[in-house]
């Protein structure tokens, strides 16, 4: 499919909306009011710092909400108040947060189920009104709703529009596009299908060895099995590695995605030379500005004297799963949770995940005496909902 072309014809169409039915600042004005804290306003006028008897707080110079979470959120919101009557269905969770998508539940926003890794569209039909989430959709998907007739609110960040833009001009000349990312997440999916020949990396140690077979190191039938799942249909890495771009999930660590770039880059030098290598290598900067700045704001808390940290947001973003790993690599006791539930303040428990675990409760999680704990939340969740845990937090230290 000649993706750029479907774009413009859908982009003309008067079924395609991407830039809601209000102003920008009513659009934030609504947002203030569902999600924003006034605990959380205080906490930044005092330094990020909160001080409560034997508890204290340091949250992250950046964290939570970022201009693309928050422009999603605020459209799918419009979009009910505009639609008073018509269905709306949303194509997958609107941002990785369970209180912002059941809120949306129960404005009757129906959400279209996935088994297998197919959705079904079977009950969306003409006139029907359908979201599409910050992570975007696949083209494919974009194409059957578009020739259904539906009314299409396209609420995907403009940093993940950013990454298509760049597979389309790797397709346009030709590279096959190395991704940085996971296979089944819905904004690498969407992602792949702007694609020509793609391959996605998980990992730095996952680009190891594709850098590897690049340079004789490896053996076929064993690459193709590997990535059978994370490559397009046909690829052949004997010749659809010879010239290649990068580009990234925009939720994937930051230092992780420049230094499979620069790894990539490496290997194309060493392999065809320095006066091929703009033949054989391209590489465009996609690593969203929000991404990188909570990554960093991350980096800089962890080298605070924490007790323990507390990172918030849902278990299947990708972003928030980042800001844990950063926490991890330092040795810090961490705790990765999706709700404020998951604390219970009349028994000192945490539930929460364990990087790569299941589900986990741990007992008199905040420990007796004097505690420095860091917080810091994903780009989908909340003030309010940092504010909950912080508020848990206090009434445990008060009791223990």
């Amino acid at each position: 499919m000649d993706t750029q072309a479907f774009k413009q014809t859908l982009h003309k169409s008067d079924r395609y909306n991407r830039r809601g039915f209000g102003s920008a600042n009513k659009r934030a004005q609504a947002l203030a009011e569902a999600y924003q804290s006034g605990l959380i306003g205080s906490i930044r006028d005092n330094g990020n710092k909160l001080n409560y008897g034997r508890l204290k707080v340091k949250i992250a110079e950046a964290f939570g909400f970022c201009w693309g979470v928050e422009r999603a959120v605020a459209m799918a919101y419009e979009t009910r108040k505009h639609y008073p009557n018509e269905r709306i269905w949303i194509t997958n969770e609107i941002i990785h947060n369970p209180s912002v998508n059941d809120h949306l539940r129960k404005m009757d926003v129906l959400f279209i189920t996935e088994e297998q890794g197919v959705k079904d569209f079977a009950g969306v039909k003409d006139g029907d009104v359908v979201i599409l989430p910050a992570f975007g959709a696949t083209v494919q998907d974009m194409k059957l709703l578009h020739d259904r007739g539906c009314h299409i609110i396209d609420t995907t960040c403009p940093w993940v529009s950013k990454v298509w833009h760049t597979v389309e001009k790797h397709k346009k000349h030709t590279f096959t596009s190395i991704i940085h990312g996971k296979y089944k997440h819905e904004e690498t999916l969407a992602t792949s299908s702007f694609a020509g020949t793609y391959l996605v990396v998980f990992d730095l140690k996952e680009a190891n060895y594709v850098a590897n077979y690049i340079l004789g190191k490896g053996n076929r039938e064993e690459f193709l099995m590997q990535f059978s799942k994370a490559s397009s249909h046909g690829f052949d890495p004997d010749k659809d590695l010879q010239r290649i771009g990068v580009a990234n999930q925009t939720t994937m660590l930051k230092s992780e995605t420049e230094e499979i770039g620069r790894l990539f880059e490496k290997t194309m030098l060493r392999k065809y030379g320095p006066a091929e290598l703009n033949e054989h290598f391209l590489a465009f900067n996609t690593i969203c500005d929000a991404t990188e700045e909570r990554q960093g704001a991350m980096f800089s808390l962890v080298d605070e004297p924490l007790d323990l940290m507390v990172v918030i947001g849902g278990y299947n973003s990708s972003n928030t799963t980042h800001l844990q790993e950063i926490a991890v690599s330092r040795g810090i006791r961490s705790f990765h949770i999706d709700t404020p539930e998951r604390i219970g303040e009349d028994t000192n428990t945490i539930t929460h995940m364990p990087l790569g675990g299941e589900l986990l409760t741990e007992e008199d999680f905040l420990p007796m005496g004097n505690i420095n704990v860091g917080i810091t939340s994903g780009a989908s969740t909340p003030d309010r909902v940092v504010e909950h845990v912080i508020q848990k937090l206090m009434k445990i230290s008060e009791k223990s």
